[in-house]
């Protein structure tokens, strides 16, 4: 099995039933400017897969503002 890291999402777009996330990472930053990036891949999802892992990814965040690992900002009021 192979892992690639990825620092965020470059692009996503939606064709024919399929989700395609670009990966990237970051290479260099330099004050003031923007960051240099790199793709590192794509990544590409059924739609029930994305509701899946959009699932999964929210009991993670739970759990690990449960276990103190993290803490949610609470968003402005409007």
């Amino acid at each position: 099995m192979q892992t690639t890291y990825a620092d965020g999402i470059a692009n996503m777009i939606l064709v024919d039933g399929v989700v395609r996330v670009d990966l990237m990472n970051v290479t260099s930053v330099e004050q003031g400017k923007e960051p240099n990036t790199h793709s590192v891949g794509t990544l590409a999802l059924s739609l029930p897969a994305l509701i899946r892992i959009h699932d999964q990814f929210g009991k993670m965040i739970d759990k690990m503002v449960s276990d103190g690992i993290l803490t949610k900002n609470q968003q402005p009021q409007q």
